[in-house]
């Protein structure tokens, strides 16, 4: 069957009424033959998400409103790899000790790009066996860092990664490692391989029917405003990173096929 997620403005509602309303779906679901497979909850934001089994999306909605009456303002079809890819999980998560509460997190996620700067002119340059090595050389450096900074790889772009954190301050983290190692690398290197990285963070579902559409478009037009050596972040990401980051500002920016301008900011690594 499809899998569908779904969208829901939950204000003024707790962690304990999702879950509450979540286990009234898992109880009405076999009636419809529907699966409900988990749930994100920002109370912050008052936004929830949830992930379905189901014959057709109308199966699914009416589950909800049969079970508790809170149907979804959206719903797009998805695939499983892409929600992990994105979300990290596909189940609800288990509790970490016997007996405590299961603690469900928000789906509000940052993503990031790295881009090999002139890219076709370093194979110019170098060679195809060559340019390859640099390529690699980009991505052991970059996964390194998403494994320290607990990032996921989405998907390999060519010549640049595109990957998915759960919490902002962790993205920048790795962004700033991930320039810092390169700086190392070109030290000891003849050629010298510069790398622009763009942050920008949302929603699974923002006006759109790609799974992150909005949010990867964004990011990805941030990181073409970069320079090589640099990491831009949004305002988003900005007005959550820890303090310790400084920034400059770069002021409201119009970038490619966005309607507004956005603010952008430089990361001093």
């Amino acid at each position: 069957m499809p899998i569908f997620l779904d969208r829901h403005n939950l204000t003024g509602l707790s962690s304990a009424d999702i879950a509450e309303a979540h286990r009234k779906d898992l109880e009405l679901q076999a009636r419809y033959g529907v699966r409900f497979l988990t749930y994100w909850f920002d109370e912050q934001r008052g936004t929830g998400f949830c992930l379905i089994d189901a014959p057709d999306k109308e199966t699914a909605m009416r589950v909800h409103h049969e079970a508790h009456g809170d149907v979804a303002t959206d719903v797009i079809p998805v695939d499983l790899s892409a929600i992990e890819a994105f979300l990290g999980r596909v189940s609800d998560p288990k509790p970490s000790r016997s007996g405590e509460a299961i603690a469900v997190d928000s789906a509000f996620r940052a993503v990031m790009f790295t881009d090999i700067v002139d890219s076709t002119g370093m194979t110019a340059r170098l060679g195809d066996v060559r340019a390859v090595e640099m390529v690699r050389a980009h991505d052991n450096i970059v996964r390194r860092a998403l494994n320290e900074s607990c990032g996921r790889e989405v998907k390999h772009t060519g010549d640049g990664i595109m990957a998915c954190f759960d919490d902002i301050p962790s993205a920048v983290v790795c962004a700033c490692s991930i320039q810092n190692a390169l700086a190392t690398f070109n030290r000891s290197n003849s050629e010298q391989m510069n790398v622009r990285i763009g942050i920008h963070a949302g929603e699974p579902i923002e006006d759109s029917n790609d799974l992150f559409g909005a949010t990867v478009q964004t990011a990805a037009r941030v990181c073409q405003m970069a320079t090589g050596g640099s990491v831009i972040v949004s305002d988003v990401v900005r007005n959550s990173m820890a303090a310790k980051f400084k920034v400059i500002e770069l002021g409201a920016q119009r970038l490619k096929g966005l309607p507004e301008p956005i603010r952008l900011f430089k990361v001093i690594w």
